[in-house]
């Protein structure tokens, strides 16, 4: 669907079964936003009360919505995405948490290049291990240096680059962020970093253990990596 009048951008959250971390970005998201703007959350489960309590008085309920549909992350952000009406897209996930002028830095990238995919840059929360801080540099050099950001760092684009690319990929097992970023980089989508951070949680590091987590990351980014980096450079 294309714009609607004064909808400018489309906050797009997907929550999987259980999950309450969206409460928590919904309140630190609400003052920030203006009526311009929506919000809406790609879940899988009924609309709780709590919803419609966190909704701040500038936004129109009109532009504040649960959807319930089928589960999967890339399924759900395709949905969100399909019911927005902003011209551009941001992509948050549920434990992602903000600077207090996370939404109007946003507004500036989309005004000075409407054309770019932003990324913020990335941090993790003080809930795991004290070696994070090497995952966050590592965050850097692969988004920064490689041009490679994930989806826990707000992609966010024009709502026309993101069709164009075909949105998010649903027949993966995992990294539909990584290889639509890999997309835009083979039509020429200028990736750009914010210049402000989001923070999300380290708990599984904490609960799985640094070392195997860390490791399984890298194992599954470059095993889909490889193969993309490949078939980008036959097209050099």
């Amino acid at each position: 669907m294309g714009s609607a009048p004064g909808l400018q951008v489309s906050v797009v959250i997907p929550v999987g079964p259980g999950d309450t971390a969206w409460r928590e970005l919904l309140g630190q998201l609400g003052p920030q936003l203006q009526a311009e703007t929506e919000v809406l959350v790609a879940a899988t489960t009924p609309e709780p009360p709590e919803f419609t309590a966190l909704r701040p008085g500038v936004v129109p309920q009109a532009h504040w919505r649960w959807l319930v549909g089928p589960t999967g992350r890339a399924t759900q952000q395709n949905r969100g995405a399909t019911a927005a009406g902003g011209g551009f897209l941001w992509f948050l996930h549920a434990d992602s948490r903000l600077p207090a002028n996370a939404l109007s830095i946003l507004g500036e990238c989309f005004s000075s290049d409407p054309a770019a995919l932003w990324y913020f840059d990335l941090r993790f929360l003080p809930d795991g291990p004290r070696l994070m801080w090497l995952n966050a540099l590592g965050a850097r050099f692969r988004s920064r240096l490689l041009g490679l950001p994930f989806g826990d760092q707000g992609l966010a684009l024009s709502r026309r680059a993101f069709e164009r690319l075909g949105g998010f990929r649903e027949d993966l097992p995992y990294g539909e962020d990584h290889i639509l970023v890999w997309a835009a980089r083979r039509s020429g989508l200028r990736l750009r970093p914010v210049g402000c951070a989001l923070y999300t949680s380290a708990r599984k590091y904490q609960q799985r253990g640094w070392l195997v987590t860390t490791l399984t990351h890298v194992w599954l980014t470059w095993r889909q990596a490889l193969p993309e980096s490949f078939a980008w450079l036959r097209r050099q």
